[in-house]
């Protein structure tokens, strides 16, 4: 088998600098061997397959040149080409070029400051968009950790090194294999370690071990190097976050410590969800997690630990199939020249699509006009006007009684409506729209295209458009 090293030509490429040189491959640059220029910079991946390496290695490579090849879009690198096993493996992709999260952590920890919850947001935020990313394309990347996140030139999360994943549509390799507990010990996820593969909240399991040591520059678990010392995180939980760093938010201790629920349904239902919470960091809903200022009891762990005794493998949904059952549904509310049938007939809708969706979250929208706070007078200034205006959405919203579901108020200010709504809706990874088809404060129906048209012509999601009962009734008439 032919050796790789600087300078080899093969298959039209021409071997650069090593870039790296870690545990399964090394990575050097590479560019045409016929000198034409390349369209965007691009490395080489060779996996190492010396006589002491595990089959890992090589099944890791043919996990990656399968999955590499059909993802697509700003959060993974691009596939170029592979080579055959015969005579060298090996994957030319796009050259990330930036700083691994790794990096930034080592930087970091070199200069002894510590990351502010703003920082832990903003990262936690990005690598929660580029995970659902991934989910959305039946993915699960299930090796997430620094090292194999890298901040592109355009400050979006990257995700690296696809060689224990598994996409849904693809056979699992390493299930094949039957090979347990595969990862990176200090950030697999329990159900990983009993040999459940596939669940999307794994990768937000990690996330939040990522997000924990962020947070206190510490390991929750550790670094673990026997099956003993990887199966406790299936009944423990770490000391919390707010201990270590009494300056954490308690927002930010329920955030991380949700992602590190030790059984799956308990953690957010996907990335999208945690996304949300991370970019509306003032509505988190604090539960004991966020307040735990002291560790889980012996009577707690006890339990969990008969529980997880008898874990077993279980086959998992498809990730975006995950993600459909737990969307994230947006109702608009006119905050003008509104009925109380409309308001009524809204919340009858918002209750049969919540009733049918366990486990999603509700997003209560309205659009006011900008300005309509007074600089002068306190009564009618900006804070109050937007205070008042949630305090609507809440009354809408109280009749509704969602026990366990999340549910958030927004007010946001724009003279164009739909484009609000529509830009609310992309950026916050909503499933479903839910708005009156009246014209939204509109009284030149029928002359003008409406607010509902508008952002139905133009949606990134489903979207229902619900008509009173007295509108029916005046059709009749």
């Amino acid at each position: 088998m032919i050796r790789s090293e600087p300078g080899l030509e093969i298959d039209g490429f021409l071997i650069g600098e090593l870039l790296h040189a870690g545990g399964m491959a090394k990575i050097y640059k590479v560019s045409y061997a016929d000198h034409r220029p390349e369209p965007f910079p691009m490395v080489i991946k060779v996996p190492l397959m010396r006589a002491g390496d595990g089959a890992e290695n090589i099944i890791g490579f043919e996990i990656e040149n399968q999955i590499l090849q059909v993802l697509k879009g700003k959060h993974v690198p691009r596939f170029v080409a592979s080579g055959d096993l015969r005579h060298l493996p090996y994957l030319v992709m796009e050259h990330i070029e930036g700083k691994t999260l790794q990096e930034v952590m080592d930087l970091q920890r070199e200069s002894k400051t510590a990351f502010t919850h703003q920082q832990i947001v903003k990262f936690g935020a990005e690598m929660a968009k580029a995970i659902h990313a991934l989910h959305l394309q039946n993915t699960c990347h299930l090796d997430l950790k620094p090292a194999n996140v890298i901040w592109a030139s355009g400050g979006h999360a990257v995700l690296l090194d696809y060689g224990l994943s598994c996409h849904a549509h693809y056979p699992d390799l390493l299930a094949e294999e039957l090979r347990q507990a595969v990862g990176s010990p200090t950030w697999i996820s329990p159900e990983q370690v009993v040999g459940i593969r596939g669940d999307a909240r794994s990768d937000i399991f990690a996330l939040g071990v990522i997000l924990y040591e962020l947070a206190t520059g510490e390991l929750p678990f550790g670094n673990p190097v026997t099956k003993n010392g990887l199966r406790q995180r299936l009944w423990m939980d770490p000391t919390p976050p707010r201990v270590l760093n009494a300056q954490l938010p308690d927002f930010l201790q329920e955030i991380i410590l949700k992602c590190l629920e030790p059984v799956a349904d308990n953690r957010y239902s996907s990335a999208a969800h945690l996304l949300f919470d991370l970019e509306h960091t003032n509505q988190v809903k604090i539960t004991a997690r966020g307040e735990k200022v002291k560790g889980t009891s012996i009577a707690t762990h006890f339990k969990r630990w008969v529980r997880a005794a008898g874990m077993h493998y279980q086959p998992s949904t498809f990730p975006a199939q995950q993600i459909d059952r737990v969307p994230i549904v947006m109702v608009a509310l006119p905050h003008q020249e509104v009925s109380d049938s409309t308001l009524h007939t809204l919340r009858q809708a918002v209750t049969r699509s919540m009733g049918i969706r366990p486990g999603a979250r509700l997003a209560v929208v309205t659009v006011i006009s900008p300005g309509m706070g007074s600089t002068t007078e306190v009564e009618n200034s900006e804070i109050e006007v937007h205070r008042r205006y949630l305090n609507h959405l809440k009354k809408w919203a109280a009749p509704l009684e969602l026990k366990n579901q999340f549910i958030s108020y927004h007010v946001l200010e724009s003279f164009d409506v739909p484009k609000a709504l529509i830009r609310y809706a992309h950026g916050n990874n909503v499933d479903l729209i839910i708005m009156g088809a009246a014209t939204h404060g509109l009284k030149l129906e029928g002359l003008i295209a409406t607010v509902p048209i508008k952002v139905a012509m133009n949606s990134p999601c489903s979207i229902m458009l619900v008509k009173p009962k007295e509108a029916f009734e005046l059709e009749d008439a």
